[in-house]
């Protein structure tokens, strides 16, 4: 797949169909030693903050690569074509504590550029990022009431913030200037 490397300022996306139909793959860990770990994610966000572009991804403790968020300092997100959407939804299902899940999903983990974590080779967009903040969050300070009810087991994300360094996509997410 040709990708190139896109200015965060740059990157043109549908953010809100990013997230909840296509989906983003994030992976945490170190590739050259083989250890890491992927799940399917559907919430989150992308912006500025501390004057920097970031990617903002949420975790529940009870995933496998909470583990893996908490220990390395970087992470990827990944979108894929269409036809990868029953690979994500598989990574999103099967925990990696149990399986080595990657492996059966049939998706080719590869260096990234500028970090440790794992990007993937069927990917069409590859987000590094490097983590600069973490919080927990606190159901105490949830203003909408339906929201704890997506929390019966009380397993409440932890929210990281990581700086975008590098972003590698195909030319369909390079805005162009036509000025």
């Amino acid at each position: 797949m040709q990708r190139i490397q896109i200015p965060y300022n740059q990157l043109q996306i549908q953010a809100l169909t990013l997230w909840h139909d296509q989906w983003l793959l994030l992976t945490s860990g170190d590739f050259a030693s083989g250890e890491y770990n992927s799940m399917t994610v559907g919430w989150g966000s992308l912006g500025t903050m501390w004057r920097k572009p970031f990617a903002q991804v949420v975790v529940r403790p009870t995933r496998y690569t909470y583990e893996f968020m908490n220990r390395y300092p970087t992470f990827t997100l990944c979108a894929f074509p269409e036809k990868y959407h029953e690979h994500l939804a598989y990574l999103g299902s099967v925990s990696g504590r149990d399986t080595d899940k990657l492996k059966k999903s049939g998706l080719t983990p590869m260096a990234a550029q500028k970090i440790a974590a794992p990007a993937f080779a069927e990917a069409e967009l590859i987000i590094e990022c490097r983590k600069n903040y973490w919080q927990d969050f606190d159901h105490q300070k949830f203003l909408d009431s339906g929201i704890e009810g997506l929390y019966a087991g009380n397993d409440y994300h932890r929210v990281y913030f990581g700086e975008i360094v590098n972003i590698l996509a195909t030319q369909k997410y390079h805005k162009v200037d036509t000025a």
